[in-house]
């Protein structure tokens, strides 16, 4: 169960931090300095959380099932793209998703 809560932590901020890159790099028009912007700084410090809790991961469970069950975070910041930038998901990329369910499902029945 602890696993479990651990991916939930480490998916969730993995989400934050990649919106959060999203709309602080949508400020940027060339000059660097507007690169280094709050929105960015959180950004960063949410993937250090997801990392942090990753490694508790790696404490208790193999490399090659830990990567494999955290691939679930690629479907999660698409579809939260989709609903929170508006970004689209078209019949080729919900393919994608379903498929990279599906290997995750494998992996998951492999591993248990």
């Amino acid at each position: 169960m602890r696993i479990f809560i651990y991916y939930t932590i480490m998916v969730s901020m993995t989400i934050a931090a990649n919106l959060m890159l999203k709309i602080g790099a949508e400020r940027y028009n060339g000059n660097l300095a507007e690169l280094l912007n709050i929105k960015i700084f959180f950004g960063l410090a949410f993937f250090g959380m997801a990392a942090f809790f990753y490694i508790l991961i790696l404490t208790k469970i193999p490399l090659n099932v830990a990567q494999s069950f955290a691939t679930i975070q690629f479907i999660a910041v698409i579809m939260a793209a989709h609903f929170f930038l508006g970004e689209p998901i078209d019949a080729t990329r919900a393919l994608g998703i379903f498929l990279i369910f599906c290997g995750i499902l494998l992996v998951g029945k492999s591993s248990f």
